[in-house]
């Protein structure tokens, strides 16, 4: 069923182009796929039909856009085990286990967890971000786990990516850093890049790039004698980047551990407690997990908030760290 979405253009939104515009709130539509949808008769302003991608806009103008629901057939269905949080006719909230790839890509078409959405939903999601990406309005790396909402529909899919592209998503992550960041509590504000170096990777700039912003305060300082300082930190973020957290912390000299892009190339210590030495290198992946996630539900636009439970790796590390001293008696 095809659905409207409407949007009041701002004095503040100093776009003046159609096209840029409706880009700029319907972040996983490409300005290819607009055109396309203006074009063909799918958009309004104030009530009138327009078929120019760069008609001219201004502050007070009404916007309507229709979104079609065209179903992909790209994708191969594949049994993957992930756990469905919450559920109804317009969303999916999915926690997501590390170790998953959200959506196929080079190298990996089959084993991702989009595979696993075709195979228990068929057809039955959105297509807004592209014929290999049914449902996905937004990702995380592929070794994060935690919360990800999945749109079944277009219209859930450009409600919500409206809410992401104006920063209105409250997302909540954990995450295990080496040393104590200082202040304890705080906001990293930097402007995030593609490294020069390696263009697979982020990095801080001081002249380009997309303003980041993430909130945090830690939780605990675990302070033992034959092993590092090490920190469980809360996240929230006001933007979404990519890599974000992982590359504010590395530059705050706190990468996360595990992170194998961003963190300690090589483990060096000169004197560590065996057990934990272990336990650190069965860890295998980054320490953060998704935790939260809260938005206005697109089928009600009512406030809903959803949580998760850390996983077992996450709480086998933190178990150890808050009980090293028995650990060491045990031993």
């Amino acid at each position: 069923m095809d659905k409207t979405i409407t949007f009041l253009v701002k004095d503040s939104d100093k776009i003046p182009r159609l096209d840029k515009f409706l880009a700029s709130k319907l972040k996983t539509l490409s300005r290819s796929q607009i055109k396309k949808i203006i074009v063909s008769k799918g958009v309004r302003i104030n009530k009138k039909i327009v078929v120019s991608a760069s008609e001219k806009i201004k502050g007070g103008n009404q916007i309507e856009i229709l979104i079609s629901e065209n179903k992909s057939d790209h994708i191969k269905p594949k049994k993957i085990e992930f756990n469905i949080v919450h559920e109804d006719k317009e969303i999916i909230i999915v926690n997501k286990p590390s170790g998953l790839t959200v959506h196929p890509g080079a190298g990996n078409k089959e084993n991702t967890l989009v595979n696993g959405l075709m195979h228990r939903y068929e057809k039955n999601l959105s297509d807004l971000s592209g014929p290999f990406r049914p449902g996905i309005v937004h990702r995380i790396d592929k070794e994060t786990s935690g919360l990800l909402v999945i749109a079944k529909n277009n219209f859930s899919h450009a409600k919500l990516s409206e809410q992401f592209s104006n920063h209105n998503i409250k997302r909540k992550y954990v995450a295990i850093v080496w040393g104590v960041i200082r202040p304890l509590k705080g906001k990293i504000s930097t402007l995030l890049a593609r490294s020069k170096k390696n263009r697979q990777l982020m990095s801080v700039s001081t002249m380009l790039g997309k303003k980041a912003i993430t909130n945090y305060k830690t939780l605990k300082v675990f302070n033992h004698k034959d092993i590092p300082k090490i920190s469980l930190v809360e996240c929230i973020l006001e933007t979404g980047r990519t890599h974000q957290i992982r590359v504010h912390f590395s530059y705050k000299g706190n990468p996360l551990l595990g992170d194998k892009k961003y963190g300690k190339k090589k483990l060096q210590f000169r004197k560590v407690d065996k057990n934990f030495y272990k336990i650190l290198t069965d860890f295998n992946r980054q320490a953060l997990h998704a935790k939260s996630l809260g938005f206005l539900h697109p089928g009600n636009n009512k406030l809903v908030n959803f949580d998760s439970k850390l996983p077992q790796d996450f709480k086998k590390m933190l178990d150890f760290l808050e009980n090293f001293d028995n650990w060491k008696i045990l031993v």
